[in-house]
């Protein structure tokens, strides 16, 4: 199997390496009421393993900073080798939400110096879209436990020494969840004081969710300040904002931080500013 330049496989690289026993496509489709495994029983990539977003990449809310902190590196190396996922294997990612969730595997992946990859355009770019068949038992495997490495991953603290040295951090959530307009999930709305509105879904193209061409994404980090990556990203619980991860590494610049506990950790204490309405330009 041949190695990809950058996070992304099209649908045509995944057909010609299905049949490689160090290949695992991960079904990382997410639903907020949990309906993830109806979708994955209804049409799936055959032979794709259902990762579970709540289950096997993320401890429990709040067991950590947010509703989706990072598992402990043993409870992830353990969830890894229960879906039959080995130390040596390269994993194929996908979802049908803009990739924003696949990333999420793909960003833990990579993390820890794993290869990983993202379908670009996901479960809709599949010949054939959903294919129906019986999932696929795979047998226990080997993936050890590693570090979470703690130079890509931000805190509140760091998102506060960020801003007061005039660096960049970038939230992915929707306009209307960044401007305080809508806030369907979280008990406070609105966003970090100074943080600029880079939403994940305008990284890929509305018609066919394929991630947008290097030259165009590099466009849109420099127009929001953060050209050479030197930035902290974040989202609602820490998820999304993976996306923003792949986005800038598919356009070239260097890898941003990812605020772990993201705005759902923000707004756990109350001395912490929030701020609402348009993006301040």
């Amino acid at each position: 199997m041949q190695d990809v330049e950058g996070p992304l496989v099209d649908a045509a690289w995944l057909e010609r390496n299905l049949g490689d026993p160090d290949l695992v496509v991960a079904d990382v489709r997410w639903r907020p009421d949990g309906s993830a495994a109806k979708a994955f029983e209804e049409g799936h990539i055959l032979g794709a393993v259902l990762v579970d977003v709540d289950r096997d990449l993320a401890a429990p809310a709040y067991q950590g900073p947010g509703r989706h902190p990072l598992p402990p590196p043993d409870a992830f190396a353990e969830r890894m080798s229960a879906l039959g996922i080995r130390n040596e294997d390269t994993v194929v990612a996908y979802d049908d939400a803009s990739s924003s969730h696949a990333a999420r595997l793909w960003w833990m992946l990579r993390a820890t110096g794993h290869r990983a990859y993202v379908l670009d355009g996901g479960l809709p770019a599949w010949p054939g879209h959903r294919v129906k068949g019986t999932p696929v038992a795979r047998n226990r495997a080997r993936f050890f436990a590693t570090p979470w490495p703690r130079d890509r991953i931000a805190s509140a603290e760091h998102v506060r020494e960020q801003l007061d040295r005039g660096g960049v951090v970038l939230d992915a959530r929707a306009p209307e969840r960044y401007r305080a307009e809508q806030e369907p999930i979280d008990r406070v709305a609105g966003h970090i004081p100074g943080a600029r509105n880079a939403p994940f879904a305008e990284n890929v193209d509305p018609d066919t969710q394929r991630f947008r061409s290097p030259e165009a994404l590099r466009a849109t980090f420099a127009s929001l300040g953060a050209e050479d990556g030197a930035a902290i990203v974040y989202c609602g619980s820490g998820l999304t904002a993976t996306q923003l991860v792949l986005a800038m590494e598919r356009a070239g610049l260097s890898s941003p931080r990812l605020y772990e506990g993201s705005w759902s950790d923000w707004i756990t204490d109350d001395r912490r500013p929030v701020a609402t309405g348009p993006d301040p330009g």
